[in-house]
């Protein structure tokens, strides 16, 4: 059964823009995105964006953006113009927050000095730069465009531009990587120091050409034994971790992201993308129509929406408590309540047959332990 959420106040908002080109699918990559071909209809997608949003403002009367993220495919295959009118538009339809946080998502095969300066200039205040590994050989392996003279020269280009929030992308346990490999990819990157690091391991996922043509890779022991060398050398160099792939410098964790973790509201618009909204009558998911030029079509008609969903109280309490343990440091407990209108009894009841050794759950705080950080897939099924 549904139930009534009581609001008694509502979460940050935030705001997903899909852009689903890229020059090339990668192997291993599951998101929802095409080949670009010879162009890209900027304009017409850019208007599709536009009327998309238009759509969702009824949802979020009165409210404003903390942050957006601009995200793909590749988004940095389009012009600067092109990311200018899209945010351009956001701004004539709904309020930003001052200090808002506007990532994009970029590949360093599509740098070019002149069109970063232009997205710096378009209002973008964070970038997130697909690095992977500065290894020529891994970057082959992954079917990344980019080598490594490319991803050192992002780098210098988005500093050059005026970035001074960067985050840098990189892979562990890659096809026939070594823990010294892996250990210089991560030192190569703190040199650099970015003030965010995503450091995450290559997953075989579904419905990819890896998982078709799986590689060889590292085994289970030489994975975790890169895992603890990488992190302690993002540790020495002053990055903290806050989440299970996420390493900041003080100050610098992803607000978009941590917005995701803590089971706040977001919109999304653009081919395929996902949102999640609180109203009184309890928390809906919002979800596009993924095809470019379905979605295209779709949103100039007025309603390029794919399918919702009112989410139930016992995906509530599972979708909560997935969010809150990717965070080092769990989340407030009185966050629980805030965010679903449930009570930590719920929860409680729910997570009673988790050993309290692995999750704690009290008046402060809902969070792994130490030990459980480490189980969190085990933790997670039992409660499925």
């Amino acid at each position: 059964m549904f139930y009534l959420r009581a609001v008694t106040s509502l979460p940050p908002l935030s705001l997903y823009i899909h852009l689903p080109w890229c020059v090339r699918k990668c192997p291993y990559c599951d998101f929802n995105s095409h080949q670009a071909g010879d162009s890209i209809d900027e304009a017409a997608y850019i208007e599709a964006l536009q009327r998309d949003l238009e759509t969702e403002l009824p949802f979020v009367a009165g409210r404003s953006l903390q942050s957006i993220f601009i995200g793909g495919g590749t988004p940095s295959l389009f012009s600067a113009a092109g990311i200018a009118g899209i945010l351009d538009a956001c701004r004539q339809h709904i309020a930003f927050d001052d200090a808002i946080e506007i990532t994009m998502e970029a590949n360093p095969g599509t740098f070019e000095q002149q069109k970063f300066d232009g997205f710096r200039q378009a209002g973008v205040n964070r970038l997130s730069i697909g690095i992977q590994s500065f290894h020529a050989d891994h970057l082959r392996s992954l079917g990344r465009i980019h080598d490594d003279r490319e991803a050192h020269r992002a780098v210098e280009i988005a500093r050059q531009a005026g970035f001074d929030n960067i985050n840098l992308d990189l892979m562990f346990a890659l096809p026939a990587q070594t823990t010294g490999q892996a250990f210089k990819d991560v030192q190569t990157a703190c040199a650099k120091q970015p003030q965010h690091i995503s450091h995450y391991q290559l997953t075989i996922e579904p419905n990819t050409y890896f998982h078709k043509h799986p590689p060889a890779r590292p085994d289970d022991d030489a994975m975790w034994e890169m895992q603890q060398a990488c992190q302690a050398v993002l540790t020495q160099h002053g990055y903290r971790q806050y989440e299970v792939s996420a390493w900041a410098q003080p100050g610098k964790r992803s607000r978009h992201n941590l917005n995701y973790w803590q089971f706040g509201d977001y919109i999304g618009i653009g081919a395929g993308a996902h949102g999640k909204l609180t109203q009184e009558q309890g928390i809906t998911r919002r979800w596009k129509k993924r095809q470019p030029a379905d979605y295209i079509k779709s949103a100039a008609q007025g309603d390029a929406l794919s399918g919702s969903k009112r989410i139930m109280e016992d995906e509530l309490v599972f979708e909560f408590i997935l969010n809150a343990l990717r965070l080092r440091e769990g989340v407030p407990a009185n966050l629980f309540s805030e965010r679903t209108g449930l009570s930590l009894t719920q929860l409680r009841e729910r997570c009673r047959e988790i050993d309290p050794a692995l999750l704690l759950i009290d008046d402060q705080a809902v969070r792994a332990t130490d030990l459980g950080y480490r189980y969190i897939d085990e933790i997670l099924q039992k409660l499925l």
